[in-house]
């Protein structure tokens, strides 16, 4: 089940929804969000539920033994044992095709079985989350929860089960217990998870219908008008995609009194690709940052082994997003460039005009995102080979025939989403009917993550300096709530007539 099906829009999210504000009590509600996430998971793996279970279990007896240890011996034989078996769990699950096919490559036969194994789907979210919370146990910044209940809602939450953000246990452990569901935070939510769902079906799925048909057509047929046509629409199918699952995500657990933090903070307006990492899904990178790279010696140490942390971090990076070497060679690439950035090339950038910044980035990461998206590897070099001339501009098709040009009215309008334009429109908006000068509305003040929550831009905190600027609120929230109105029904309008809504997170 995912978010923008029809069972999960019109039969269990309601019917979750009414048993959560129903029930009294904190304990009731905590309850029904495990009972309906194990059953939003088992819904597509019954089996695999099981999986889930077991791991809500283990880490729940590891944390709670971490919590007695007193020598540090012990704790590190408890952390080192729970490190082993949560990533054995992922491996064998995750990578035991592909490892098998690489060995039996190398050794000539076919000695080691591939077992083909369904991947468990949401396993290197929920694995990721069970492990942050027994490291942090163990650091002594979180107390061990001692409700395995409890607990289990924290790991199986369905919000964000299958696609992020990874929320740590940190983060919410207050609100486990002491979370507090008002109309303001259900209003705010709801639009949230409004936006998301449109960014999902309205943009991602539209640009996904090109993109899967150029790649189809194939490099060679296309050539370069269509192959760079593609990787655009791919690029923006893969931002509102993700971003838009996330900030439904954060807008469930806004209805339901979470507070997560936000996960994507505009990437494609960054001006280096250090900066866009710090933009692009900031759960994950956080979550590499703190528990692998940090604990590896972080910069803070030789330039040589600086170098192999940050090799070590994005090999790990490529390789968490799928048993692929695209995904490997994916995770590689960012590593070089980003060690280039490090070493000289941004002191290059920083002499250079901002757009030719933008040009940049724009360019590595539609290079970066033909790595992600093109798994078989003569595809992907032919896929190059088309991007740079190969096949000539059109390859042995007309520019009808590619059907690039038809998009360009939806390539304008994504481009635009891509950009703050949202928030610096409010805060201008803000500024005229508070009678006050505006605030920094710079991009990066804008935009900065530790300044604007994820849903502060669904949020009405407007104080109008008079009436007459009152009533301009009023007609502009309405408006607003009109607009997003129509968006959810257009956007349920495609849900229900079935239109192409491919699920991209198959390999997480």
């Amino acid at each position: 089940m995912v978010f923008s099906s029809a069972t999960f829009l019109f039969v269990f999210f309601p019917a979750v929804l009414v048993l959560y504000f129903v029930l009294p009590g904190r304990k009731a509600k905590n309850v029904v969000l495990l009972i309906a996430s194990l059953f939003f998971y088992a819904w597509g793996e019954p089996v695999y539920v099981l999986l889930m279970l077991f791991s809500i279990t283990f880490n729940w007896v590891i944390a709670l033994f971490l919590g007695k240890a007193d020598k540090q011996t012990s704790r590190r034989v408890l952390l080192v044992v729970a490190c082993v078996v949560n990533v054995l769990v992922i491996g064998f699950f995750k990578y035991e095709g592909f490892v098998a096919d690489n060995l039996n490559a190398v050794i000539g036969a076919d000695v080691v079985p591939n077992l083909e194994l369904p991947l468990p789907i949401g396993i290197s979210f929920y694995t990721l989350q069970a492990l942050s919370y027994v490291i942090d146990v163990y650091r002594k910044e979180v107390e061990p929860q001692r409700n395995i209940l409890y607990l289990g809602m924290y790991i199986s939450c369905f919000p964000q089960l299958i696609a992020g953000p990874i929320v740590r246990y940190q983060t919410i452990q207050d609100q486990v217990l002491n979370r507090k569901e008002t109309l303001d935070g259900f209003s705010s939510g709801l639009r949230l998870f409004i936006v998301g769902l449109a960014k999902k079906v309205l943009l991602a799925n539209t640009v996904a219908i090109l993109a899967n048909s150029l790649l189809e057509q194939g490099a060679p047929v296309i050539g370069a008008i269509g192959a760079w046509g593609g990787v655009l629409a791919y690029t923006f199918q893969i931002y509102f995609d993700f971003s838009g699952y996330s900030d439904m995500a954060i807008g469930i657990g806004r209805m339901m009194g979470f507070t997560y933090l936000r996960n994507f903070n505009y990437p494609y307006i960054s001006r280096s690709i250090t900066e866009f990492w710090r933009r692009w899904h900031i759960s994950l990178s956080t979550f590499f940052r703190d528990y692998i790279y940090i604990p590896l010696g972080g910069s803070r140490v030789s330039t040589r082994r600086w170098l192999f942390n940050i090799m070590i971090v994005w090999s790990i990076t490529g390789l968490w997003h799928g048993a692929a070497w695209n995904y490997i060679l994916w995770g590689v690439y960012y590593g070089v460039l980003l060690i280039a950035e490090k070493m000289f090339l941004s002191k290059v950038l920083n002499r250079l005009p901002a757009f030719v910044q933008h040009l940049y980035v724009i360019f590595v990461f539609m290079i970066g995102w033909t790595f992600f998206w093109i798994t078989d590897p003569e595809v992907l070099f032919s896929w190059f080979a088309a991007m740079f001339g190969a096949y000539g501009i059109l390859g042995t098709s007309t520019l009808w025939e590619t059907g690039v040009w038809q998009y360009w009215p939806v390539f304008a309008l994504c481009a635009v989403a891509s950009t703050p334009i949202a928030p610096f429109v409010k805060e201008r908006f803000a500024a005229f009917v508070e009678q006050r000068k505006p605030k920094n509305v710079s991009v990066d003040g804008v935009v900065n993550p530790k300044r604007i929550e994820s849903v502060e831009l669904c949020v009405f905190s407007i104080q109008p300096a008079d009436e007459k600027r009152m009533r301009i609120d009023i007609v502009a929230s309405v408006v607003y709530d009109a607009v997003l109105l129509v968006l959810l029904v257009l956007s349920s309008m495609s849900i229900v007539s079935g239109s192409f809504n491919p699920f991209i997170y198959f390999q997480f």
